[in-house]
């Protein structure tokens, strides 16, 4: 069967959206491991094993679940085993994911109370702590942050989150998404006091599609006790009951759990801090590509420029959609499109997972190559912009 029917058949594809990203031969090869029985002594020992590596990804020495499931599993996980119908929950709309986020509170029965961004910059966080303040009767049971939004390339601040939070002793739950995050961004569940944080395996953990996670504290864990919305598939009590001696209560993804032991162990190899600096790297080398083309970067705070993807702006009048079909059909590459009100607006260009300097600049050659033949209008000068700088003649 052509699965590619749209792609020459020379040389590989660049796949270079914002997720799913490339998979490692590495974790293709573990994948194809034989199929082991999830009852059997083997399985418990890789479910333990796997359980743990987790925890220094997620920065936590809790509990880490995991769900066969997309990261919009894992959204549902962290809401229904928190909270009850009816409950406020604060919001911050940075951005298309945090906007369905917001969407499926809705649909279990809370009631979030929103705060709008122009979807350029970050969580708001004076705003966050405002709407604290003044809930003095405490109805606002959580507050929900997107920390990198994966449609606008804007990294929310947590840590300043958190501070909001404890700078009037707000008792409400403090729940993240790190979906387009985790293994590519800094981020320390424990130290900033998250209660669960939300990822999947698609993205900076170098892995398919298919497993969600929740890192939860005690907090979290306490008001799972009383929290009544309806959950059963994602009820976190029968996980972690079977999580102690490395089970699951149902059927896991198996193979999957193969290739998340080995995708670990090739972050633990390179070290996290070197992991984050690359990104860091590849980051600040595409968006010195952006500016010398003369366009401009859909984060307008640099403060919170994202590592793990940039989001660039078209010029009026020119279509960010035909654009990316050029590129895919010319040169056989993907990026990301625009979502929501950003479609046609913007592209996205991944840099997250397994990515190196080559990578890079192939992917912003087609880039600068695309700009060209769709006669979007451009400075011919991002690839040696970046290429300066990764070279450190810039």
């Amino acid at each position: 069967m052509a699965y590619f029917s749209t792609r020459p058949e020379n040389g590989r594809h660049f796949l270079q959206i914002p997720g799913p990203t490339n998979v490692p031969d590495r974790v293709l090869r573990a994948l194809d491991n034989p199929t082991m029985d999830h009852r059997g002594p083997d399985f418990g020992l890789l479910g333990k094993q796997v359980l743990d590596k987790l925890k220094p990804v997620f920065g936590t020495t809790g509990p880490v679940i995991i769900y066969p499931a997309s990261g919009t599993g894992a959204w549902e996980a962290a809401l229904v085993n928190t909270l009850s119908p009816g409950d406020t929950v604060l919001m911050c709309e940075t951005g298309w994911f945090a906007h369905l986020w917001r969407e499926m509170a809705e649909r279990l029965g809370l009631k979030p109370r929103l705060l709008e961004t122009d979807w350029r910059q970050a969580a708001d966080v004076p705003a966050i702590e405002a709407a604290l303040r003044a809930d003095k009767g405490h109805e606002i049971k959580a507050v929900c942050v997107v920390h990198n939004e994966t449609s606008t390339g804007c990294t929310s601040r947590i840590d300043e989150v958190r501070r909001a939070l404890d700078a009037d002793g707000h008792p409400a739950l403090l729940l993240v998404d790190t979906i387009s995050s985790l293994g590519s961004i800094e981020y320390r569940h424990e130290e900033w006091g998250v209660d669960v944080t939300v990822s999947g395996s698609q993205k900076g953990l170098m892995l398919p599609p298919g497993l969600s996670f929740n890192a939860v504290s005690e907090k979290a864990l306490k008001a799972s006790e009383t929290a009544k919305l309806p959950r059963a598939f994602w009820d976190w009590k029968p996980m972690l009951a079977a999580n102690a001696t490395g089970y699951f209560p149902y059927t896991p993804a198996t193979n999957m759990l193969y290739a998340l032991d080995t995708a670990l162990d090739m972050l633990m190899a390179e070290g996290l801090p070197n992991v984050f600096a690359r990104h860091d790297r590849h980051a600040e080398a595409t968006r010195r590509a952006v500016r010398a083309w003369g366009l401009e970067v859909q984060c307008a705070e640099p403060r919170h420029y994202s590592s793990a993807l940039t989001a660039v702006r078209l010029p009026e009048g020119h279509s960010a959609n035909a654009l990316r079909a050029t590129i895919l059909e010319r040169f056989d590459m993907s990026l990301g499109n625009g979502l929501g009100r950003l479609n046609d607006r913007v592209f996205r260009i991944g840099h997250l997972g397994t990515f190196n300097d080559l990578s890079l600049m192939g992917t912003l050659s087609g880039v600068e190559m695309g700009l060209r033949v769709a006669g979007v209008p451009h400075q011919p000068a991002g690839v040696a912009a970046a290429m300066d700088y990764l070279s450190g003649n810039a």
